[in-house]
């Protein structure tokens, strides 16, 4: 009778599979946020770096947040971007959930607070052991050329 195989076992031989997974994962939190957003998309395609975007609010959608981030390694996903505003609790939500590396972007919208300077507070302030790497305002770009730095590592 064989062992049962484990998460850690598979993910080792899944790792050694050639596929066309997405390397980063790109989550926001409104359909709203997108032609922001699609930034980091369009840079991580100029770098050849494959990437997947998904709106999923922390705030309605908490569970389906949980599931993605708990699943992204396994998924091949090696950094996921996260853009949100206002309370921007969406990056914190995800680095909450998986062991990669976030980055969040704070975004800016109609209702935002001195420029953008609520979400970036939000973001930029986690808690002991949950780390989120925090781009400027509105900068998804940044967030896509730190992806591909970490990606090269």
């Amino acid at each position: 009778m064989t062992e049962p195989t484990t998460e850690t076992q598979l993910e080792t031989e899944l790792d050694g599979l050639e596929v066309d997974a997405p390397l980063v994962g790109i989550v926001m939190g409104s359909k709203s946020d997108m032609p922001v957003m699609e930034k980091a998309a369009k840079e991580l395609d100029a770098r050849g770096i494959r990437n997947e975007i998904r709106v999923m609010s922390a705030h309605r959608d908490p569970d389906l947040v949980a599931e993605y981030s708990k699943n992204a390694r396994m998924r091949g996903l090696k950094v996921i971007i996260a853009g949100a505003g206002l309370a921007a609790a969406l990056p914190g939500v995800v680095a909450a959930h998986t062991d990669l590396p976030v980055i969040g972007v704070p975004l800016t919208s109609s209702m935002t607070v001195a420029g953008g300077l609520d979400a970036l507070l939000s973001i930029a302030q986690m808690p002991p052991g949950v780390p989120v790497a925090t781009v400027g305002v509105d900068n998804p770009k940044n967030a896509a050329a730190l992806a591909a730095r970490i990606l090269s590592l």
